[in-house]
């Protein structure tokens, strides 16, 4: 699939499905596919040990199953830590994402960047940026230029990663452009952000800042959230929750967005089949 470009929202879930055989990805795609969804995340987020072979195999497997992958990159990433020997690791596992991501044909990987550690937002924009800059040289020398590299929303006001915050650094760094976790972004609000109006500014801010590309390329999260004064505490689902899903999807249909939608629900396919049979009634 490449880096595009799309014709409609595809819409899958965060990993493997539950009702897979296995939990292994290649019994994945085959159950995604059997849902009758069209895309799926592979969720490295405890390590990237995919072998490049698998990754090729999941890759044939996805492309001939007419399923879009996506990929998100382990959890223990920080691009503003203290230590060096983490900065210089985090910068590690983003490259072997986007590597594995490479080799099966993903589109697009993602994953936290970092968090402030109590320290001046523009001086930690400035370090993220710079590791975002090495990632995206050593990918472009390795010849890996068939995907987009993206830094998620993030849940919580202690990281980095405000809409604001990673549509600049897409501004500034070639080969980036957002993941817009629409939950995340409603947590990290305590509440707000949750009504069409807060979904057609985020839109806008996205058209605005990086052109019509971004919205007809989008890779965003959707799911029910639990949260509270310190945003994001855990993933609902979407029944279950206060996320005004109908809502979001009817702006993403008003804007002509295009690109993966992942489910991270705990009930994953239930939601995911849930947010494409709502866009599939609102689609114009």
């Amino acid at each position: 699939m490449g880096k595009g470009p799309f014709d409609r929202l595809r819409f899958g879930t965060a990993g493997v499905p539950h009702s897979a055989a296995t939990r292994s990805t290649v019994d994945g795609i085959g159950a995604v596919a059997t849902l009758g969804l069209d895309n799926m995340e592979v969720e490295f987020v405890h390590g990237v040990r995919m072998k490049e072979e698998k990754a090729r195999e999941v890759g044939e497997l996805a492309t001939k199953a007419e399923i879009t992958l996506t990929a998100h990159g382990p959890y223990y990433i920080n691009l503003n830590s203290q230590e060096k020997k983490k900065r210089e690791a985090s910068i590690t596992r983003i490259l072997d994402t986007a590597r594995m991501g490479h080799h099966m044909g993903a589109y697009s990987v993602t994953f936290h960047a970092a968090f402030f550690m109590k320290q001046d937002p523009e001086k930690v924009y400035g370090v993220v940026t710079d590791g975002m800059k090495r990632i995206m040289d050593t990918l472009h020398d390795e010849g890996i230029d068939d995907l987009w590299v993206r830094p998620e929303l993030s849940g919580k006001p202690v990281q980095f990663g405000s809409i604001d915050e990673i549509i600049r650094v897409s501004q500034d760094v070639e080969g980036v452009l957002p993941c817009i976790d629409f939950s995340h972004h409603h947590a990290r609000s305590s509440g707000g952000g949750n009504t069409r109006e807060a979904y057609r500014e985020i839109m806008v801010k996205m058209e605005e800042g990086l052109g019509r590309e971004a919205l007809e390329l989008m890779h965003a999260h959707i799911s029910g959230i639990e949260y509270g004064p310190k945003g994001e505490r855990n993933h609902l689902n979407l029944p279950d929750s206060d996320m005004d899903f109908r809502s979001l999807v009817e702006v993403l249909c008003e804007f002509g967005a295009r690109g993966a939608i992942t489910c991270e629900s705990p009930n994953l396919e239930e939601d995911a089949l849930l947010l494409k049979n709502t866009y599939l009634k609102r689609r114009p």
